[in-house]
């Protein structure tokens, strides 16, 4: 079986991919809770695991592109699945099609994590706008003469 190498790195990146997902929607549930200590918690292992899908990215495309050399194609799935034979092939498109439906699925939860964050910027935003005009606007121990620029918390 000529393609072994990269099946053997597709699982890789797949049961990565599952693990990831899995730590996405914990992120997606912490954001939802605004638990800011669980996300906190949470994007050490969400980077750990973004890294190790690029790595495994990177070692499976070398793999796909030293394997289109050695059968003589060009270097992309659909000529490296002409060359091999029928079986291999077709075990080849499935794991290529379960990588396609693994990635658009993390994709997704990603762009639905990031709206969530943009989401609760805003509204934080919003509150410190609405508390740095009325700290101005009310008589007080706290109106202030100067115009400082308001400062927002790093963890925000």
């Amino acid at each position: 079986m000529k393609t072994r190498e990269l099946q053997k790195l597709w699982w890789d990146w797949l049961s990565t991919s599952e693990r990831l997902l899995r730590s996405l929607h914990e992120q997606t549930a912490a954001l939802t809770l605004r638990d800011v200590a669980r996300v906190e918690r949470i994007q050490p292992e969400l980077d750990s695991l973004l890294e190790s899908i690029r790595t495994i990215d990177d070692r499976a495309a070398a793999c796909a592109i030293g394997l289109a050399e050695e059968l003589g194609s060009d270097p992309n799935l659909r000529s490296l699945v002409t060359r091999l034979e029928k079986d291999e092939s077709q075990q080849v498109q499935s794991m290529a099609n379960r990588i396609t439906v693994a990635a658009r699925n993390v994709q997704e939860v990603i762009a639905k994590n990031r709206k969530l964050i943009e989401s609760e910027l805003t509204y934080v935003n919003g509150t410190l706008s609405l508390i740095a005009k009325a700290a101005h606007e009310s008589p007080g121990p706290y109106k202030a003469a100067a115009q400082d620029a308001v400062l927002v918390d790093h963890a925000a």
